[in-house]
Order: structure tokens, then C-alpha cells, then sequence
């Protein structure tokens, strides 16, 4: 069902083309999408825990989105109630003089998920070919060739047995400006808010070529992005539900077996 947002190898996009207020099958019934996506929760949530306990394999769970594309809401809604052992959320700032003294991908290889583990980025590998392309932070020449060395280094985390997947939280522009304003209006969003937002709202159409680029060149068969339209942040939240449960499902994962002899034992 949702096939089509997912992006196929060496597709060439234009986002213009894609609808960041789609709704699907759910048009006009939001009170059955948010019915499907708690389903979904509940779904998501027994498999986490199957994926903990079987401790075999590892799902590493890619974030980007321009300023509001709905990020942490994704976080918070999609994974409620998932056990916290097994589910680690890692954000990516501005790189520490630690960070900038090795190569771009050195802060990121050491966070990725081990066995039993679902990792989030919340921003991730890929602001190396965004922001630091459209602020020209480094020579083309360089932000370039990170394209390739970012397929070499998520061929070689699913070779090792991690399952990739990537969401790009397709908002508009007039959805970022509601959200904004939204930050400026509501106490207790001020926090969220920072005068820096604006200087990166005006570089809308930079960033969105930059996306372009990293959506066109990056996605593989063994680490697909997926343009998620994110406007309606109840749909947004079932499409990657959805996604997320049925890549698990895929898995084939079983419980451990139980120790023998267990069947005799009575607790005092």
C-alpha cells in the first residue's frame, strides 16, 4: 500500500511532484487513520519486544526533515509505549572539536544499533551532504563525493546485519510557516524557537535540491528512503507504522528457546 512512497534506486525526484498532504486510502477520515496507526502501536510494540529478546538482529531508523518537518512528533508518537531498553533515540548537533578532528562518519558508526537494538537518528550522516552543501562549508569537490562513501558505509552496516530505513518528512512551505508561527504563539513552544530558523527558511529551494540530490543518489534496494508526506502529522505517523511493522514481520523473528526443565519448577 504504501510501495509508492518509497524511493527506487537511482530514481531521479522532484519533490514538486510529490504531494506532502496526501492521505491515501484515508482521505477525509482522519478518525480511521489514527485507529489504524494505534493498531499499528500495539503491533510495533510486540515486535520490538521479539526483535529484544531474539537479540539477532539490529534496525537502524534514518530521520530528516527540514526545520518542523515533524521529527520528534514522529519519535513520540510512532514509537509509544516500545520498552526503552531496547529503543535508543541519537541526535545529531553541531560537531564537537572531538567530532571535527576525525572523518564525518566517525561520530556516527559508533551509535549505530547492536544486535536486538532498533536505533533512531534524529537528523544523522546525511547533514553532511545538507547542510554543510548549502552553507558550502566545505568545497564541492568534497561534499560530492560523500554520496558514495555513504552507500559504501550503509552497504556495509547491512551486510553486517543491519536493516536500513530511511524517512524524509515531506512537509511544504506553508506547513513550515504554520508551525513556526505556531512556536511563536504557544508558551510553551517558545523554547523551540530560534531566531536562526528564519535564515534557514529563506534557503528553502537550496535545501530542497540538496534533498533532491540525497534522495536521487541514495537510495539502494539494502537502504531505501522513503518521501513520507508530512503535513498531516496523523498520516505521516500511520504511513511509517506501517512501514516499520511490516519490515519486522519480515524478519521472521522467533523467541529464544526456554531452558529446559522448566516445566516442574513451582516458585515458593
Amino acid at each position: 500500500m504504501y510501495e509508492r512512497y518509497r524511493v527506487k534506486p537511482e530514481q531521479e525526484i522532484d519533490l514538486n511532484e510529490w504531494d506532502p498532504a496526501d492521505a491515501g486510502a484515508f482521505e477525509g477520515d482522519k478518525k480511521a487513520g489514527k485507529e489504524a496507526t494505534k493498531k499499528l502501536n500495539k503491533r510495533l510494540e510486540a515486535l520490538q519486544e521479539l526483535l529484544y529478546a531474539e537479540g539477532k538482529h539490529k534496525v537502524l531508523i534514518v530521520l530528516q526533515a527540514m526545520d518542523s518537518g515533524g521529527k520528534d512528533g514522529t519519535i513520540r508518537h510512532v514509537f509509544d509505549g516500545v520498552n526503552p531498553q531496547g529503543v535508543k533515540v541519537a541526535s545529531f548537533k553541531r560537531p564537537t572539536p572531538e567530532e571535527l578532528a576525525h572523518d564525518y562518519l566517525w561520530r556516527v558508526h559508533k551509535v549505530t544499533p547492536g544486535s536486538g537494538e532498533i536505533v533512531i537518528f534524529n537528523r544523522s550522516h546525511y547533514e553532511d551532504v545538507l547542510v554543510v552543501r548549502v552553507h558550502n562549508l566545505v568545497p564541492e569537490k568534497v561534499w560530492s563525493r560523500r554520496y558514495e562513501q555513504i552507500n559504501a558505509f550503509e552497504k556495509q552496516l547491512a551486510e553486517e546485519g543491519t536493516t536500513i530505513l530511511k524517512f524524509y518528512l515531506h512537509i511544504d512551505k506553508d506547513e513550515q510557516k504554520e508551525r513556526l508561527q505556531a512556536r511563536l504563539d504557544e508558551p510553551d513552544k517558545n523554547w523551540k524557537f530560534a531566531k536562526g530558523d528564519l535564515a534557514e527558511r529563506a534557503l528553502w529551494p537550496e535545501y530542497q535540491n540538496a534533498y533532491e540530490a540525497v534522495l536521487s543518489r541514495t537510495s539502494t534496494d539494502h537502504a531505501p528512503w522513503y518521501i513520507i508526506p508530512a503535513n498531516r502529522k496523523w498520516y505521516r505517523n500511520l504511513v511509517i507504522s506501517q512501514i516499520l511493522v511490516e519490515t519486522l514481520e519480515g524478519l521472521k523473528m522467533e523467541y529464544p528457546q526456554a531452558e529446559e526443565g522448566l516445566e516442574g519448577i513451582v516458585i515458593d
